[in-house]
């Protein structure tokens, strides 16, 4: 590859990126969406549903098993879906990579890539990410420590030698508005630090539409906390919050759990508040902050713990569900299953495996300068055992990772790095310029990858100017 032709990465699901200079030259970053496994159930069955009407459109890539292994010839064949409607002879080529889920074919006729590839007469490509949605590289795998010192095709840096291996013309890259995975720019996240500013960044999301509404939640947060001490208390508990089945606490990952689980209906909302996401068959759009708060300060409610259940109920009816399974147990037996057909195959598995063995990215109550109690550090580490039977050290498989893919020290040229005020991930994120070459777009009061998303007439101006400005980088970058 020559230096004319430059190879474009618009990282839409994480400020992350991989260290040698000659792989990429634009990333256009907005980042990471990693939903809690807790509460993944919500979201898969959404993808599987939108993704179904399209499953003919599907096109299939035959890859490499292992590319660190020469004499593994074994291979398998990765999902992918084309739009060439734009494309015009020598025109770039426009990469977009899955997340942690099944690729939505939505973005083939959707989303403000599709405006940038009229206008540059490009190719667009989505690639459905390894191991995730109905790319199966093998039989289901079986975390075994053996297995995992010599099977390294499960790692992310497998993505790049796809690409580097069939790159052939100006490419911009570009990562699903779901990813999750670190196949841009790394950060370190191995223990209370950056874990902490997601829940710190929902604090500050909420106060910003009412000072009051974080307080109030985190009155209703620790008065939850306080009557999970009581065992008088479960029946109401599981009443109030229309639990599945009577609440049983046998130890405090069970808590942690029921905790977890209640404070992502906040979690959720807040990160994808007010983004143009219902062309991709996702519910509940019209839940934002403002909705939640409006509910937390609503005094005729009753106190802050009614109005926690009162939101419990909201989320439970927008996305039909008839009840909430806060069993930790249970949780473990989903998560356990092998089968590329169990409850957490489509992308719930995956994502937790790798957050235990190369990420981190957990979403923790360490920090005091949020609104929620009870799921720490310790309690994301001790699912890296329960389910996997882990026992190395997270802080060494992060260590590892930042060599791999760079962390901060980010050494390239030809990146755009977008974030949202709003989005608690862009406190992973490079939220300002490093060079010239490689650009921050900060836009305030906009969620997760909001730049992405077809624009609308209510989109802030601050949204369009974004979405302009990365347009201009790419003619530029383009005709260089």
């Amino acid at each position: 590859m020559t230096e004319n032709q430059l190879r474009f990465k618009m990282a839409l699901g994480c400020n992350r990126f991989q260290k040698a200079s000659a792989v990429l030259a634009v990333v256009l970053a907005c980042v990471l969406c990693a939903p809690c496994a807790a509460r993944s159930h919500r979201y898969a069955a959404q993808l599987e549903s939108a993704t179904a009407a399209a499953e003919e459109e599907a096109q299939w890539f035959i890859q490499r098993l292992d590319h660190f292994n020469g004499a593994e010839a074994r291979v398998w064949k990765q999902r992918y879906f084309v739009n060439d409607t734009f494309y015009r002879p020598g025109g770039p080529v426009f990469l977009m990579i899955g997340g942690e889920g099944p690729a939505n074919p939505a973005w083939m006729q959707y989303g403000t890539w599709l405006l940038y590839a009229q206008k540059l007469g490009a190719l667009c490509l989505l690639l459905e990410h390894r191991f995730y949605g109905k790319s199966h590289p093998r039989d289901p795998p079986k975390e075994r420590k053996k297995e995992r010192k010599k099977e390294r095709w499960r790692h992310e840096m497998h993505v790049f030698c796809l690409l580097e291996e069939s790159q052939s013309s100006p490419s911009v890259w570009l990562d699903d508005v779901n990813d999750s995975m670190s196949v841009d720019a790394d950060v370190k996240l191995c223990d209370c630090g950056l874990s902490c500013k997601y829940l710190e960044v929902v604090w500050r999301s909420l106060a910003a539409e009412n000072p009051e509404c974080p307080l109030v939640v985190k009155k209703a947060s620790d008065t939850l906390v306080e009557r999970l001490n009581d065992p008088k208390t479960y029946d109401n508990i599981t009443k109030d919050f229309r639990l599945c089945s009577k609440l049983q606490i046998q130890s405090k990952m069970d808590s942690a759990y029921l905790l977890e689980s209640l404070a992502g209906n906040f979690m959720d909302v807040v990160q994808y508040n007010e983004d143009n996401r219902a062309f991709e068959g996702v519910v509940g759009t019209n839940i934002t902050i403002k909705v939640l708060c409006s509910v937390m300060l609503d005094s005729s409610l009753g106190e802050p713990y009614d109005r926690y259940a009162a939101v419990a109920r909201l989320m439970q009816n927008t996305f039909s569900q008839a009840c909430i399974n806060t069993q930790y147990k249970s949780y473990i037996q989903d998560m356990s299953n092998t089968s590329w057909s169990g409850p957490e195959a489509g992308g719930g598995r995956q994502w937790v495996y790798q957050t235990c063995t190369e990420f981190g990215f957990y979403q923790s109550t360490d920090s005091p300068n949020q609104p929620f109690s009870g799921f720490p550090l310790h309690y994301h580490l001790q699912q890296c055992a329960d389910i996997y039977n882990l026992s190395t050290s997270l802080d060494d498989a992060i260590q590892q990772t930042n060599e791999e893919y760079g962390g901060y020290d980010i050494r390239t040229t030809r990146i755009v790095f977008p974030n949202g005020s709003i989005d608690p991930w862009h406190a992973l994120g490079v939220t300002r310029d490093i060079t010239s070459d490689l650009l921050a777009v900060f836009i305030k009061g906009t969620a997760h990858c909001a730049n992405m998303y077809p624009a609308r007439a209510e989109d802030l101006p601050q949204l369009s100017l974004a979405r302009d400005h990365i347009f201009i980088m790419l003619q530029k970058w383009l005709a260089e």
